[in-house]
């Protein structure tokens, strides 16, 4: 499903180059778990940009699904990233002027599926927020905010979940709530999930749990 090769990135800033990642490699198979803990700024977050094509590897290859996706231009990248990725942040970037259903019929929008609502109530109903379809945002908790943005990453059936601290902004019991429901539709659409956590309980739950330090990943686990 997934194959990086000796993936270097760099960004450049005020002091000049700063090397965020220093040579990963990584196989991660179809349908499987894995969960990336380890120290902030030790490179995780860059990681899933470069998994999502949201930031170019200065050097090295990241393979998805068959592509590389080197080959792809912006709006490749783009395109694959609404057929194939789901991403879920620690803040749930939902639009505000925006609906809960129309926040999650929106990527289906942007790729001229008529049945957009439709899908979108259906994946809704899913995670349990199905009544709170017409509130926005602001109106709802952070609990039912990640629970939309978990529907609007799986209204696309993507193959592959990135999931960055998606408990972070949330308590101990509306979190393991919503991270029950991640892993119960990643299980459901066999979608190969990688997680990025400081909780280790959280991790442990993955089938393998990486440790990056300093750009580089270990299969130890983190201690």
């Amino acid at each position: 499903m997934i194959s990086i090769d000796n993936l270097h990135l760099s960004l450049v800033g005020g002091a000049g180059p700063v090397n965020i990642l220093r040579g990963v490699d990584l196989e991660i198979a179809t349908g499987e778990t894995v969960s990336v803990v380890g120290p902030s700024g030790a490179g995780k977050t860059t990681l899933l940009m470069a998994l999502s094509g949201l930031e170019r590897p200065t050097s090295g290859r990241v393979t998805i699904s068959g592509v590389d996706l080197e080959t792809l231009d912006e709006d490749g990248l783009a395109r694959f990233r609404r057929q194939q990725i789901g991403i879920v942040f620690q803040a749930f970037h939902l639009i505000s002027t925006m609906t809960a259903l129309e926040n999650v019929a929106l990527p289906l929008e942007f790729a001229g599926d008529h049945q957009a609502l439709a899908k979108a109530r259906e994946v809704l109903e899913q995670t349990g927020i199905g009544h709170r379809l017409d509130h926005f945002p602001g109106e709802l908790s952070g609990g039912e905010q990640q629970r939309v943005a978990l529907a609007r990453a799986f209204v696309v059936q993507p193959s592959l979940l990135l999931a960055d601290e998606p408990t972070g902004n949330l308590d101990g019991e509306t979190g393991e709530l919503v991270m029950t429901l991640l892993f119960n539709l990643q299980q459901q659409h066999d979608t190969t999930l990688i997680l990025v956590t400081h909780d280790l309980s959280l991790a442990n739950r993955c089938q393998r749990t990486l440790n990056m330090n300093d750009g580089r990943l270990s299969p130890l686990p983190y201690a």
